[in-house]
């Protein structure tokens, strides 16, 4: 049978259908390399704001239309709390919430030989166990997603994913370990650790075990890997002991991805964040003593419930002081059962455009300021395609900085030493 997977949302979605793929490629499923004669499509579904929400459903009925005689298995964090408006789409055969995934290529079988809608999705999801999945081949181009842990404990009032995901629970360090090693056997130069809270890997262990220990261990044990990332990490989880083993070896990436969501200490309270912006500010300047040229890349929410001119203003005004990297900016989407949705003084939509386009043009600037510190200095820079229109090699630096350059021979997958222009 020849399956086809379409992926909705986040890295860690990515991953896990890589995961999938390979579960159904050792029970004797084939991927199917064009649109035609696909026999079963299974989509991992979104739903970390009312648009995931619609673009899945939107995906579905895609799929069904496309594919008519097709097994269609609906999978994921839009499966787990929209169970009864999945139901209603005909033509829905699997549907699996954000646990029993491995299950997928059986309950295939299954539904081949009764013809019966299977629905497998746990209620509870405060209660899921950690699912190991296996070994997965999922990359992007040259970096490999490394899935660490699943699940979030958090609670900020605007997400829904402690509900969609579950509790916060860590992989066992073996299984991430080895397939690091796999990982690096085959030839890939840089490994991104990834998950939905990855820098509170190991809480769920109460022996010691944290994101620093599982790196150090992977440093020690997986001596050849090139570059290892961290996707994102808390301001709090950024510990004395992981900034200096980012400083002191040179293979992990001089960049860390961390959220701030607003710079306004007022916002941060109703948001339900566990810091303010003296912590958090505190926090970069000790990074930045330990390694200056770090690129700290961030992510921000506007327009959020009650945010006022003023309170946005703070924002942008935190942001120029801290002189972020990168900005990933995203207007506030109301999610239905969180805290946030019921909140009074709702911002209307053409305010939260505006603010978006504020501070997209003012990542600009940040973009522009932090790169051009590099011009003419050496960079390590990891090669991962090649555009033909160009006739130029793209990658990216430790640092996370887009760099293109010529070459007569093919770099992909190279690291190599440039000086940046």
């Amino acid at each position: 049978m020849n399956y086809k997977l379409v992926t909705l949302g986040c890295k860690v979605n990515f991953y896990e259908s890589g995961a999938i793929g390979a579960l159904l490629e050792n029970a004797g499923f084939h991927h199917g390399l064009s649109e035609e004669n696909i026999d079963v499509v299974i989509i991992n579904t979104c739903s970390v704001t009312s648009t995931s929400d619609q673009k899945s459903r939107q995906q579905i009925r895609k799929e069904i239309k496309n594919h008519p005689e097709a097994i269609i298995v609906v999978m994921g964090c839009y499966s787990q709390i929209a169970l009864a408006s999945i139901e209603e789409i005909p033509g829905v055969a699997i549907i699996i919430g954000a646990s029993n995934r491995h299950l997928i290529p059986e309950l295939i079988k299954k539904y081949q030989e009764d013809k019966k809608q299977i629905t497998l999705v746990d209620k509870d999801s405060r209660n899921f166990s950690y699912e190991e999945l296996g070994l997965t081949s999922a990359t992007e181009n040259v970096r490999v997603y490394l899935k660490i842990q699943d699940g979030c404990d958090n609670f900020c009032s605007y997400c829904i994913i402690p509900l969609t995901r579950g509790k916060m629970r860590s992989r066992a360090m073996n299984d991430i370990i080895n397939e690091a090693k796999i990982i690096i056997q085959k030839g890939y130069p840089e490994i991104i650790l990834t998950g939905i809270h990855t820098g509170g890997y190991g809480q769920d262990f109460q022996d010691g075990t944290s994101l620093f220990t599982l790196i150090k261990q992977m440093l020690i044990e997986v001596p050849d890997i090139k570059r290892l990332r961290i996707s994102s990490i808390e301001e709090s989880e950024i510990s004395k002991e992981l900034i200096e083993l980012i400083r002191d070896d040179k293979r992990i990436a001089r960049h860390l991805h961390i959220p701030l969501q607003s710079g306004s200490s007022s916002v941060l309270k109703r948001m339900h964040r566990k810091y303010d912006v003296t912590s958090f500010i505190d926090k970069i300047a000790e990074i930045r003593q330990a390694i200056p040229d770090i690129a700290i890349t961030t992510d921000v929410i506007v327009g959020f419930p009650g945010e006022s001119e003023e309170e946005f203003n703070e924002t942008r005004d935190f942001i120029k002081t801290i002189g972020f990297a990168r900005l990933h900016v995203f207007p506030f989407s109301a999610r239905t059962r969180t805290l946030a949705s019921r909140m009074p003084n709702q911002i209307l939509p053409q305010i939260k455009k505006e603010r978006v386009r504020n501070l997209l043009a003012l990542n600009e600037e940040l973009v522009n300021q932090y790169t051009n510190k590099f011009i003419n200095q050496p960079l390590s820079v990891i090669f991962e395609d090649y555009d033909p229109a160009e006739n130029v090699y793209r990658g990216h630096s430790s640092n996370y900085i887009y760099v293109k350059t010529q070459s007569k021979t093919s770099l992909i997958g190279k690291m190599v030493d440039i000086i940046y222009k």
